[in-house]
């Protein structure tokens, strides 16, 4: 249990966390009960980091420092998976989109989605007072982390080749994706309320729908789809936060 916690800890973040990971072809799948625990726990890295930067600094200055830590911490790993998910979304044809997502260099429509992505993660973070930012930047690693359990599994792997994600979601329990959600909702409505739940859930939806399209499009999901979906599903909490938060609702 604690080989898996440390193999979801060096897999999601570039925390050098002490002790033997878990290894074996099915390690990562099994570790997936623990990706939202850690996306928690870097939330909650965040949120301290985020209170002591207010101290000095401007929200849109202290947004911008959190997020770059909050991306450098995971290594970027997920934000990859989005840039090559857009750049291969150009190709003219299946075939060829693989092809492109399998290039380890970034095209256009990748660096432009990633300039947007940070500007817009940016201004909602800023958008938010400190008391409701802590806790979305609670809810949204937690959630990022939770949306290729519950949704991955719903897709074939697109590609021939069985790749990193297609062995992780083999060997992901049933059961991983249900219990996590379960637990997400619960803490969503002890920071939230009614609006954790909802928050939650309709970034889960946002994942689904844009798991569907990048399905029409490449014939199934890949590692980096999987990886998009993070992204997307953290993206989507902070708008939800920074709507709710200029709406008055939390």
């Amino acid at each position: 249990m604690i080989a898996s916690l440390i193999l979801a800890v060096r897999f999601l973040t570039i925390v050098p966390v002490p002790g033997r990971e878990a290894g074996g072809r099915d390690a990562l799948g099994q570790a997936g009960w623990w990706f939202p625990v850690v996306g928690f726990a870097l939330g909650a890295v965040l949120v301290a980091l985020d209170r002591v930067l207010a101290l000095a600094f401007s929200p849109q200055l202290s947004a911008l420092l959190v997020l770059a830590v909050w991306k450098v911490t995971t290594g970027g790993l997920h934000l990859d998976g989005l840039a090559d998910c857009l750049d291969g979304l150009g190709g003219h044809d299946r075939q060829r989109r693989l092809a492109i997502m399998r290039d380890s260099r970034i095209g256009a429509f990748g660096a432009i989605g990633l300039i947007l992505y940070f500007l817009i993660a940016v201004a909602a973070l800023a958008e938010m007072p400190l008391g409701p930012r802590a806790r979305f930047l609670l809810l949204a690693p937690t959630t990022g982390r939770l949306a290729p359990l519950l949704i991955g599994r719903r897709f074939g792997a697109a590609g021939a080749e069985p790749g990193s994600g297609s062995e992780f979601l083999a060997a992901l329990s049933i059961w991983a994706g249900p219990v996590n959600l379960i637990a997400a909702l619960v803490v969503g409505a002890w920071l939230l309320g009614m609006w954790g739940p909802v928050a939650t859930l309709a970034s889960l939806l946002v994942v689904l729908a844009w798991s569907v399209f990048l399905a029409s499009r490449f014939g199934g999901l890949t590692g980096d789809g999987l990886g998009s979906g993070v992204e997307i599903a953290e993206l989507t909490m902070l708008l939800i936060g920074a709507a709710l938060t200029y709406r008055g609702a939390v």
